[in-house]
């Protein structure tokens, strides 16, 4: 089954004639992505690689296509109200790829979105892949930056806050010949859509899912949020990363949200409430696979 997005997900992009936005259009499309529509005001008539059509508005789009997801490659100062026309249009899901969109932006979208039926993943996120069924998993559902060819369809599914750890991860699953149901890339900025936990939880509700790993950051809380859940609540194994364990204090590593202000957030703080939870903990990003194998072999 996977989660958020399948095959016969009907993807619509945001920025579909932009550089960035077009060339990872024509990746996904390659995939096997089921993209249906473009969207870039003054632009509407046309077409994307002589198939897809380009609209002014997401509302547009929707009402032409039946797109139920949106990719958003807009320009950061545009952003914001990109995610916002995607919410207006009623979208199931928007997937934010934008990164350096201002903080008071996004608080704008957090309260506008309160209550909606729209999910957001990111922004700043590599996107999410569910693998297919075909040769290469060629056939699923590629939204967003993420390589497609290193997945492979299968059980174990990844949830990271970090693009890059996320295709080490997926990698190193693919060559110990551990196939994906869906992998999440939530992004790092400090406000964002979705969290770890609400991809544990769904993970957990997965049938086709028989194990995760959960890759995290120092800064924030959030992790640690999601072990607490899965101690009680999640009987699959998990395994675990946080990267910065070395970063002084507030100091920024990397992403936004990636620092360690007031005493919290540090990785070691995370590493002990993954290990209370029962979560396999990686020391390095180059043994997560072996970590998660560890974990399916106890639980075995």
């Amino acid at each position: 089954m996977a989660i958020l997005v399948d095959e016969n997900t009907k993807l619509l992009i945001q920025g579909i004639t932009g550089s960035f936005g077009g060339r990872h259009a024509q990746l996904s499309l390659d995939y096997g992505t089921l993209l249906v529509a473009g969207v870039t005001p003054g632009k509407g008539g046309q077409k994307f690689a002589d198939t897809v059509p380009v609209f002014d508005t997401v509302f547009e789009a929707v009402a032409e296509t039946g797109a139920t997801v949106s990719a958003i490659f807009v320009p950061p100062p545009f952003a914001a109200d990109a995610i916002l026309e995607g919410v207006d249009a009623g979208l199931d899901l928007v997937v934010c790829i934008t990164e350096g969109i201002p903080v008071i932006d996004m608080m704008r979208v957090r309260a506008a979105m309160a209550g909606s039926r729209t999910r957001l993943i990111g922004p700043n996120c590599p996107g999410l892949v569910t693998p297919g069924r075909g040769e290469g998993s060629h056939g699923g559902c590629r939204i967003g930056i993420a390589p497609g060819y290193i997945h492979r369809r299968g059980n174990v599914g990844v949830v990271s806050r970090s693009g890059t750890l996320t295709y080490e991860a997926v990698w190193q699953l693919t060559q110990a010949g551990l196939g994906q149901s869906t992998c999440v890339g939530i992004g790092g900025d400090p406000i964002n859509g979705t969290s770890h936990l609400d991809c544990l939880k769904m993970f957990n509700d997965d049938p086709e899912t028989e194990a995760i790993i959960m890759i995290g950051e120092i800064g924030g809380t959030a992790e640690e949020e999601a072990a607490a859940w899965a101690k009680d609540n999640c009987k699959k194994p998990i395994a675990g990363f946080i990267a910065g364990a070395t970063a002084p204090p507030g100091r920024r590593m990397g992403h936004a949200g990636a620092i360690i202000s007031g005493g919290k957030g540090t990785a070691e703080a995370k590493k002990a409430a993954m290990r209370d939870a029962g979560i396999f903990v990686s020391e390095t990003p180059a043994q997560m696979g072996e970590t998660l194998i560890a974990a399916m072999e106890q639980k075995a």
